[in-house]
C-alpha cells in the first residue's frame, strides 16, 4: 500500500481569529463549474437522444405522483451572505451553519441574519474562478470533540483539507491550538476543484476532487489510479492527530494506487449526500459539453466504482460515437444541456412537513436556478418533476449553489448571486 507523495500533514499556527497566515493573492469568482468558457453551446450532439434526460419543464408527473404534493414553495429564512456554497448543521446547535465562498462560516440568527464567524479565511484562500472555501462537516461527536472539518483552495489554488477545533469554554470560537491542515493536493487548474465533505453512516469523511480542471481532462487524471483527481476518497479521521485510510478501502492492497481512494472516473463532483434512511450515496458530477449527471451507490457498496468520465459523459460517449461502457457505473439520471449547464446536487427529502416527497431526491442547475426532483426506485427513477413553477419565490433564486438539510430531514436551497437561504415547504 502506499499514500499519495503530495499529501502534508502538519500543525500550523494559526491568527488569532481562525485564520492561517498566507500571503499570496486571489480574487473573487464563481463557483461549481460555472467557468463556461469549455461548454459547447451548440446541444446538437450527434449522440444527443434526450429520451431518457429530464428537459421536461413541465409541472408534477401525474401518470406516477402517488400522493405527491402539487405545489411547493421557498420560504426565506436567511440572508445577507456572500456567495454561500454549503448549508449545514452542527451537532448540539439547531441553527444552520452558511460556508461563503469568501472564506467564512457563519450561522443564521433567529432574525434570518448572519450571526459572527465561526472561521474567517478570507486572507488566505483564494477566490478566483471556481476556488474558495468550499467544504465543511461537522462529525457525529462534535458536541464533545470540538472538531470540525473544512476544504478550501488557498492562494497558490492547491486544495487543503483541514481539522479545526472550538474552544471549550466558547463554542463558537476555534481554538488555534487545535488547528492541523491534514494534507494539500497540487490543483494543475484554477477550476473543476469540487471540495464538498460529507461524513458517510460508517463514520468515515468522503472527500470529493475534480479531474483537476481546464476542459476534457486534458491529461486523463479522472482515469488514472496513481492521482485523487477524479476521485472520490474515504478516510479515517478519529484519531487525535492526522489521518489514516480504512482497511476496507478498496484500493489498500494496491501498491499502485493511493489508499484513500474510494471511487473513480468523476469529473468535478458538485455535492454528494447521504440518504438518511437507507444510506445510499449520491453523486452529482457537472458534464463538460452535453450530459449533467446524478449516480447512486447503494449502502453496503464495498468502493471501487468507477463512473466513467472522461470515457463517457452521463451514459453516453465523450468524443466518440462508439466506446467501451464496460466496467463503469451508469448514471441513474441526466439532463442535456438544453436544461441546463451545471448541475447542483441535493438530498433526500426525509422530513415530516411534506406528505406525499418522502424518498425524493432533490437537485438543481448553476445556471437554469430551476428546482427538480425524482424518487429512486430499483435501479430507476420516477416521479420526475420541476417544482420551479409552482413556487412563487423561485424568482429570487439566483444561481442556485447548494442544497442543505436539517436533523429532521428538511431540506433548503442556497441563492449564490444573492446569498439568501430558502426553506422548501408547502404553499
Amino acid at each position: 500500500m502506499r499514500t499519495f507523495p503530495f499529501l502534508l500533514a502538519l500543525v500550523l499556527t494559526a491568527c488569532p481569529d481562525g485564520s492561517i497566515d498566507d500571503s499570496d493573492d486571489g480574487t473573487e469568482g464563481a463557483t461549481g463549474d460555472t467557468d463556461t468558457s469549455d461548454v459547447d453551446t451548440d446541444t446538437s450532439d450527434p449522440d444527443s437522444d434526450t429520451s431518457d434526460d429530464d428537459t421536461d419543464t413541465s409541472d408534477v408527473d401525474t401518470d406516477t405522483n402517488n400522493g405527491l404534493p402539487t405545489a411547493l414553495d421557498l420560504e426565506q429564512v436567511g440572508s445577507g451572505f456572500t456567495s454561500p456554497v454549503v448549508i449545514s448543521t452542527r451537532p448540539g446547535d439547531d441553527r444552520l451553519w452558511i460556508v461563503e465562498q469568501n472564506g467564512r462560516i457563519r450561522p443564521i440568527e433567529a432574525d434570518g441574519t448572519p450571526g459572527d464567524a465561526l472561521i474567517d479565511l478570507r486572507g488566505t484562500v483564494s477566490t478566483g474562478s471556481e476556488q474558495g472555501l468550499l467544504g465543511l462537516a461537522f462529525p457525529a461527536d462534535h458536541e464533545t470533540s470540538g472538531l470540525f472539518y473544512i476544504h478550501y483552495t488557498r492562494r497558490n489554488g492547491d486544495s487543503v483539507l483541514a481539522r479545526y477545533g472550538v474552544d471549550d469554554a466558547s463554542p463558537d470560537t476555534v481554538d488555534g491550538e487545535l488547528t492541523e491542515v491534514l494534507w494539500t493536493v497540487d490543483q494543475p487548474y484554477s477550476n473543476h476543484n469540487a471540495g464538498h465533505l460529507a461524513f458517510g453512516p460508517d463514520g468515515y469523511l468522503y472527500v470529493g476532487y475534480g479531474d483537476g480542471g481546464s476542459g476534457g481532462d486534458p491529461e486523463n487524471r479522472a482515469q488514472n489510479d496513481s492521482t485523487v483527481l477524479g476521485k472520490m476518497l474515504r478516510i479515517d479521521v478519529s484519531g487525535p492527530t492526522g489521518y489514516a485510510a480504512p482497511a476496507d478501502n478498496p484500493f489498500i492492497n494496491d501498491a499502485d494506487v493511493p489508499d484513500d481512494i474510494w471511487s473513480l472516473g468523476l469529473r468535478n463532483p458538485w455535492k454528494y449526500t447521504f440518504d438518511l434512511a437507507n444510506d445510499d450515496l449520491y453523486i452529482a458530477d457537472v458534464g463538460q459539453n452535453a450530459w449533467e449527471e446524478i449516480s447512486v451507490q447503494p449502502s453496503g457498496s464495498t468502493g471501487g466504482d468507477n463512473y466513467g468520465w472522461k470515457v463517457t459523459e452521463g451514459n453516453h460517449c465523450y468524443q466518440s460515437n462508439n466506446c467501451d461502457m464496460s466496467g463503469f457505473v451508469p448514471a441513474i439520471h441526466e439532463y442535456d444541456h438544453g436544461s441546463g449547464c451545471s448541475i447542483t446536487g441535493g438530498y433526500v427529502y426525509r422530513g415530516t412537513d411534506i406528505e406525499g416527497l418522502d424518498g425524493h431526491y432533490f437537485y438543481s442547475d448553476y445556471c437554469q436556478s430551476q428546482v427538480r426532483s425524482f424518487r429512486k426506485v430499483g435501479d430507476g427513477t420516477v416521479e420526475h418533476t420541476n417544482w420551479t413553477a409552482t413556487m412563487n419565490g423561485a424568482p429570487n433564486l439566483q444561481n442556485v449553489s447548494t442544497f442543505g438539510q436539517d436533523e429532521d430531514g428538511e431540506l433548503y436551497v442556497a441563492s449564490h448571486g444573492n446569498g439568501r437561504i430558502y426553506k422548501i415547504v408547502l404553499p
